[in-house]
């Protein structure tokens, strides 16, 4: 074994292998696999090999097909056949909400150039004469997909790399890592100790336990899942070809052709974890007992939907470990904190994914970016929150959904609430219907008296409709609070903070006593965050972003490397928030401070340090609803109490709560965009509108060669704002633009207007048909509705009443 590499990738899965032939494709020939046993011996082995594009984020839809593009190439180089049987795939739906969720996939495939196609259930029995139709209203077919053998495909990887320069070495146990200084790792084997400049977590199984030896708890847990494999089916005898892979969410059923037989498996509610503490040393190209007992009802739905199963015997049963994060996608990415470390891992569909976490995994080694956006995929999209407990209850939750529709008005109930803002109880005395980001809970709406407080899952219009309305009138009218403690607050302090930070951010830096608008860019130029920077004083700054991106923004900053003299961290749980905002916001605010907060003493984007009511606070004046408005920061202790001073000052001046529901409405009618929904690492501040906010002038700052180059070209496409003639549904993510009949853009986010009386949709279209009054359609749950783009905002288009 040799004893120095560029790269070790520790774990000889799929994942593994194909990680090892990115990086020997993109150069780096010097990385070697280890695998403690044979290749393939954890969960690959025993995977029932399906392949398919289907995924709720178009990117990772794209690495998916990329991965299943990627076959035929690693055959070639391999000389190793992956088995391929492309024969597609059919997805059932049983009701109109599944329907729905079939026609969302179509919209979004259509700027995806993937193939697809809502077909009747007698043209679906053309593609699989096993399906009882009386069970289904409708399917999707779609072209791309199929299976493989996941023996041939993990091999074919490994030969290709080899072919390339790489090494892997088998029955080689990793003991132990330990970073030198320098950031490099020595990995210490059975077999003595190889130094590598970087190091990659592909251990499947033992993902966990890899992690533990650098001080990480990776949450990642392991499920039993079971499938069967038929004698042979008379039905199938003479076909010329193979029916195509069919996914049944009714019945969470899954099955396809295999030789003259069928594989059928389920995902069933109550699942069972395996090995919840720690993965057995010893556990290799094994499988666990069958559980025919407890299993025995959901196959049985299998078999009323699919007869000629049941009317043949069982070959053999299959049930092995399969690794799952929290909320069922990968964990890719650096881990803050420790240099040069990487993890893949979590990857559950491996023969739909692997090729494109090799891609962008070796990618972002090589270059420190992906190249797209995977903000879903990377592992920082849990923080500290997501505990062996969190994971032990989420995961087997994801599990039992994995065929269940994912509406877009659901929250899962799992591990809630965990973490709670002192005003939590409060919130739902008030009759606040709760979600949770990061793990915090927030409002999302809010109950009158005498309404329950509870929401009918559905991709259209639901119940809340007429009340989120309410909310946002109310804040037009007088004046509404909305908790903004599920933002993401970070301070950074010391002498340096200044020069540190205006060579992080793009923005100019603000004076104390000011807050600007703060777009972060990467090497590339793209916004890997939108966020505000409030200057309390030379050396001291409170930034606000994005809740969900805590842990992402945390790690940018520490590969941003602050000097001795800056001090960065987070303040989550240390700060809380609320926004006021509306035309009596002012008012409001007058009754609880000192200071004097008229017009011209505290100006739009304004700081001041003071007490408001009894809490000593950061008040800024800012918002995100187009009105006037003011952010309040205080420490945990005092926010109860601040809470009730800003609703007893309130109660005469029409003070109502509103949630992040009316929130999303009122930002639309301004054209506000949004990081994760609207702003993400695939855009530049060109095509989001970000670029008004950047310093061009600065001579240094991440991104600005990148941002320059776009400038003097001008933007490919750019981000806008149309009213929807839609009917009972407002789009919800990805659909697609269609321009003349033709997908050219897509959607990224959508809300009601219900104080312009319209349908709003936010999403990119090209340069050259960015004018306002241009026409679109919108793909809306299989309807083309006709889309107009606004240049100026649909509300307050001046903008009088956020400056007033």
């Amino acid at each position: 074994m040799k004893s120095s590499a560029r790269a070790v990738v520790i774990g000889g899965g799929v994942v593994g292998a194909s990680v090892l032939y990115h990086l020997a494709k993109i150069g780096w020939t010097d990385s070697l696999l280890i695998e403690k046993s044979e290749l393939t011996s954890g969960s690959t082995w025993h995977a029932a090999g399906g392949m398919h594009t289907f995924n709720g984020e178009a990117n990772i839809s794209r690495l998916q097909k990329y991965t299943i593009d990627l076959y035929r190439e690693i055959e070639a180089l391999s000389g190793q056949s992956c088995t391929l049987h492309p024969n597609g795939g059919l997805m059932l739906a049983a009701t109109p909400g599944e329907l729905d969720s079939l026609k969302l996939i179509r919209s979004r495939a259509r700027y995806l150039g993937m193939e697809t196609e809502i077909i009747s259930m007698r043209e679906a029995l053309e593609y699989n004469p096993l399906i009882d139709e009386q069970y289904f209203i409708g399917a999707l077919w779609r072209a791309d997909g199929g299976h493989c053998d996941p023996s041939g495909t993990t091999h074919a990887y490994a030969k290709a790399a080899r072919a390339l320069g790489a090494s892997v070495e088998r029955f080689t146990r990793v003991e132990s890592l330990r970073q030198r200084p320098d950031g490099s790792w020595d990995v210490v084997t059975d077999k003595g100790s190889v130094h590598a400049e970087h190091v990659v977590n592909c251990a499947g199984l033992w993902a966990r336990e890899v992690g533990r030896m650098v001080g990480i708890e990776l949450p990642v847990l392991a499920m039993e899942h079971h499938y069967l494999l038929t004698e042979d089916i008379p039905e199938l005898k003479g076909r010329t070809r193979e029916i195509v892979n069919t996914t049944d969410y009714a019945g969470e059923i899954y099955m396809r052709q295999e030789r003259g037989g069928a594989l059928i498996g389920t995902y069933e509610p109550n699942g069972i974890v395996w090995s919840p503490q720690r993965t057995p040393d010893d556990f290799a190209m094994q499988l666990l007992p069958d559980d025919f007992a407890r299993l025995a009802p959901y196959f049985e739905v299998g078999f009323q939907h699919f007869p000629a199963l049941g009317r043949v015997g069982i070959r053999k049963a299959v049930n092995g470990p399969f690794t799952f994060a929290p909320d069922g996608n990968p964990l890719v990415g650096p881990v803050r904190g420790l240099r040069n470390y990487w993890v893949a891992c979590a990857v559950m569909a491996g023969f739909s994914q692997g090729g494109g976490i090799g891609l962008v995994l070796s990618q972002w080694m090589a270059s420190g970016d992906p190249g797209q956006d995977i903000l879903s995929m990377d592992v920082s999209r849990f923080g500290s929150f997501a505990t062996p407990k969190y994971t032990s209850v989420k995961v087997p939750e994801n599990y039992a959904r994995r065929f269940r529709l994912a509406y877009p008005n659901e929250e899962l109930p799992a591990g809630r609430p965990l973490r709670r803002s002192p005003i939590y109880d409060r919130l739902r005395e008030a009759g606040g219907v709760m979600g949770a980001n990061f793990g915090l809970e927030h409002a999302l709406w809010f109950a009158p008296p005498g309404v329950a407080p509870l929401e009918t899952p559905t991709y259209r219009r639901s119940e809340a409709f007429a009340h989120v309305g309410e909310e946002c009138r109310a804040v037009r009218r007088a004046v509404g609070l909305y908790e903004t403690t599920n933002y993401g607050k970070y301070e950074v302090t010391g002498r340096g903070a200044r020069a540190w930070l205006d060579r992080v951010f793009a923005c100019k830096i603000p004076r104390p006593g000011r807050l600007g608008l703060a777009p972060m860019l990467n090497a590339a130029g793209r916004i890997v965050g939108d966020l505000s920077i409030a200057c309390l004083a030379e050396d001291r700054y409170l930034i606000v972003g994005s809740g969900f991106a805590e842990e992402f923004h945390l790690r940018w900053f520490w590969q941003s490397a602050p000097p001795a003299d800056v001090f960065v961290r987070s303040a989550a749980s240390t700060l809380a928030g609320f926004s006021i905002a509306g035309p009596r916001a002012r008012e409001l605010l007058a009754r609880l401070t000192r200071i004097d907060v008229s017009a011209g003493a505290l100006r739009l984007f304004d700081v001041r340090e003071t007490a408001v009511g009894y809490a000593p606070s950061v008040l800024t004046r800012a918002g995100f609803t187009g009105e006037l408005g003011y952010e309040v920061w205080t420490t945990p202790d005092f926010f109860a109490t601040l809470h009730d001073d800003l609703c007893e000052a309130g109660r005469d001046l029409g003070l109502v709560h509103f949630g992040g529901r009316a929130l999303s409405s009122l930002r639309l009618e301004k054209a506000y965009g949004s990081f994760n929904k609207d702003f993400r690492p695939d855009y530049t501040p060109g095509e989001t509108g970000l670029d008004r906010f950047v310093d061009f002038g600065k001579a240094d700052f991440a991104g600005r060669a990148a941002a320059l180059a776009e400038r003097a070209a001008g933007p490919k496409r750019r981000f806008v704002v149309m009213s929807v003639e839609a009917r009972d549904a407002e789009v919800i993510g990805y659909e697609s633009l269609l321009h003349e009949g033709r997908a050219v853009g897509y959607v990224t986010s959508g809300a009601y207007g219900h104080c312009i009386g319209r349908s709003l949709a936010a999403g990119y279209v090209p340069t050259a048909l960015v004018r306002d009054g241009e026409r679109f359609e919108i793909d809306i749950l299989g309807e083309l509705c006709p889309a107009t783009i606004h240049l100026a905002p649909l509300y307050d288009p001046e903008g009088a009443r956020l400056r007033s």
